[in-house]
């Protein structure tokens, strides 16, 4: 068997696990930002957020929400991954941070894991299966591919 089959077969891999991490963490996100924005699920709602965070409130919420879904689908994946670890970094910096690390405590042990596939998907990108891939978006002139923001 040739390196090239092997390198192949790996990349065929990695795509589908970037796609699996995609739309497993854009569910949860989306499913937590309709909390907020929308009072899905027995959430608090908009009004709610903005009264306890502020106008950060705002950006928590639609950030959830629309990171959650660039992620399904694969548009601005990158951007929504970073947006997405900001919001966590603030999640433990706020709430979780100050009762230790385990989740039975409601420690940030759940948003450092979270951190962690989103890292994988702003490293790597969306992977191939996104549908970033197929529209007319601005390509690099170096490599063909989207430009890597956009991804």
């Amino acid at each position: 068997m040739s390196t090239e089959k092997h390198i192949s077969e790996d990349r065929v891999a990695v795509n589908v696990a970037l796609l699996a991490i995609r739309i497993i963490v854009g569910i949860i996100f989306m499913a937590h930002g309709s909390q907020k924005m929308f009072g899905a699920f027995d959430g608090p709602g908009l009004a709610k957020i903005v009264g306890m965070l502020g106008p950060v409130g705002y950006l928590v919420a639609i950030g959830e929400f629309f990171g959650g879904l660039g992620l399904i689908v694969g548009f601005l994946s990158r951007f929504s991954s970073a947006s997405i670890i900001l919001i966590m970094f603030g999640a433990i910096a706020i709430v979780h941070g100050k009762n230790g690390f385990f989740l039975d405590k409601s420690g940030f042990e759940y948003c450092l894991a979270l951190i962690g596939l989103n890292a994988a998907i702003l490293i790597a990108g969306p992977g191939k299966f996104a549908i970033g891939r197929f529209l007319p978006l601005p390509k690099s002139a170096r490599s063909g591919r989207v430009v890597i923001f956009l991804e």
